[in-house]
């Protein structure tokens, strides 16, 4: 199983409108059966910071999810609310609970 986490960070006062926006992602890709998770949490600790992790079966599932025109839309459409460029990490799920 293939996982992503990453960091989005909001220009300031925009963290709301790019939440909302990752959450019409985590819809769309909801609906696609090698997508196993897509989570979107507000960072405790910094009000410009989002983070998301995802788990697919594979990667592949990932990056043809990336082809979709919805997708990509969303995606034109957070851009110029981030303040910086994503980072994040591209994980192998070795276990756990919940996938």
């Amino acid at each position: 199983m293939y996982a992503m986490t990453g960091r989005l960070v909001s220009q300031l006062g925009k963290r709301g409108e790019l939440v909302h926006i990752l959450k019409q992602a985590a819809d769309l890709v909801g609906e696609l059966p090698a997508c196993r998770m897509y989570i979107v949490c507000e960072d405790l600790s910094n009000d410009t910071h989002v983070w998301v992790f995802e788990a697919w079966d594979d990667r592949e599932a990932h990056d043809v999810s990336l082809t979709d025109e919805r997708v990509r839309a969303l995606i034109a459409e957070a851009r110029p609310l981030l303040a910086a460029a994503p980072d994040g990490a591209e994980l192998e799920v070795a276990g756990g609970y919940g996938i």
